[in-house]
């Protein structure tokens, strides 16, 4: 009887690209993020016309917020979830079908409009589905309650999808409606929750490993959970009334709180590691975001999709950038350093988001910021794909 999750991989004769959940979610999940971008700027620039029923900024949004990161959420769930409930994770044939889910909802998205009205909509929305029961059950059968509310936002996350696809069927422009800003602040609070947990713990390790002194403040304290609280309020009155006066007064004091979080976790002694300081400067492109939002209601800084773009391209890319890259490291058994192809990936990204705010006041820097884009996630899949598909991968050198 197999008996632990290594027995369980090691019995496992198929490809090794389904023998744990990151693997063929992190890598064709960053390969998807680099294509689906390729394909945006040639629609935008009509080299190609979409054969999607979403306009093409509605599919791109789509596409990154639900497609995209749909698919690290399964990969990161799938690996962290039997961490958890000291269950096993699922693999084989059972997380290729989970994956294959996946890939047709991205494809049917892609060509909806060669399909059947809703058939889209119906296979774009059983993947989530699928891997919130996967999840539910795992909770319940390693009775890991504390976890709940991890679930809890996926299934937010879910509905938000599903809201974006009405929206759009009743005529809306999805790329500007409330369920993208729901998707996109569910988003946000996975990474507040899930990022409260771990950038402390990995700074503590980092710093005690290397005999530093200095230490982060433990994690989930009265501030981070009060923090936390405060933060689901705010983000329903963006979600609600983003454009109101007292929602961006509340988006300043939800920038500061976050600021003020991400002080306590030590992160200025981390410069010698990249993949340590990457999680701090993820982190804090969500005060940033929240600042850039509330600048742009009270002073009209810039248009309105460049200081969103800071939440979706700055907290959201970087952050799963940073924890694809640390997990499939430590899951494949390499050091866990950064080499000189995971600082240039970073680098990338770092400088996309950068350019993407730019381009609101100076839009020939879309391609740039896309072309920068395309190379931080292409750039992991090809630095990152041997270790992902293959049984042994070789040390970093």
């Amino acid at each position: 009887m197999v008996r632990s999750s290594a027995e369980q991989m090691r019995a496992w004769h198929g490809p090794a690209l389904f023998s744990f959940g990151f693997r063929p979610f992190f890598l064709f999940g960053s390969l998807w993020a680099a294509t689906a971008m390729a394909i945006w700027i040639m629609a935008l620039t009509g080299v190609i016309e979409l054969w999607s029923r979403f306009d093409p900024v509605s599919w791109h949004a789509h596409e990154f917020l639900f497609g995209y990161l749909g698919a690290v959420l399964a990969g990161f769930l799938l690996t962290a979830v039997p961490n958890w409930t000291g269950r096993l994770p699922m693999i084989g044939w059972r997380l290729a079908m989970l994956f294959g889910l996946w890939c047709a909802g991205r494809a049917a998205v892609l060509i909806s409009t060669l399909l059947p009205a809703g058939v889209a909509v119906t296979i774009d929305l059983a993947f989530p589905v699928v891997l919130g029961l996967v999840i539910l059950r795992e909770i319940i059968a390693g009775q890991n309650w504390r976890n709940l509310i991890v679930l809890l936002l996926l299934s937010a996350f879910t509905l938000a999808n599903a809201l974006f696809h009405v929206e759009h069927m009743n005529g809306g422009v999805a790329a500007q409606s409330y369920a993208l800003r729901l998707g996109l602040a569910t988003a946000i609070m996975m990474i507040s929750v899930i990022g409260g947990r771990i950038i402390p713990s990995f700074t503590r390790n980092w710093l005690a490993r290397n005999n530093h002194l200095a230490r982060p403040a433990p994690p989930m304290l009265i501030f981070d959970k009060g923090t936390l609280l405060a933060s689901v309020v705010i983000l329903a009155a963006w979600i609600a009334r983003p454009e109101h006066l007292m929602t961006s007064l509340l988006l300043v004091l939800f920038g500061l709180a976050h600021a003020a979080r991400l002080v306590r976790w030590q992160g200025h002694h981390t410069f010698g590691e990249p993949l340590v300081w990457i999680l701090h400067l993820s982190y804090a492109f969500i005060p940033l975001g929240a600042f850039a939002l509330a600048a742009d209601n009270l002073i009209g800084m810039s248009s309105s999709a460049a200081p969103q773009h800071v939440w979706m391209a700055g907290a959201i890319g970087s952050m799963t950038l940073a924890v694809m890259s640390r997990a499939s490291l430590g899951h494949t058994g390499q050091d866990l350093r950064a080499n000189g192809a995971t600082l240039a990936i970073y680098i990338c990204l770092i400088a996309s988001v950068l350019t993407r705010w730019l381009a609101g006041d100076i839009p020939q820097l879309i391609q740039l910021s896309a072309i920068l884009w395309m190379a931080a996630f292409g750039g992991f899949a090809l630095a990152y794909g041997p270790c992902l598909s293959r049984r042994k991968a070789k040390k970093n050198p």
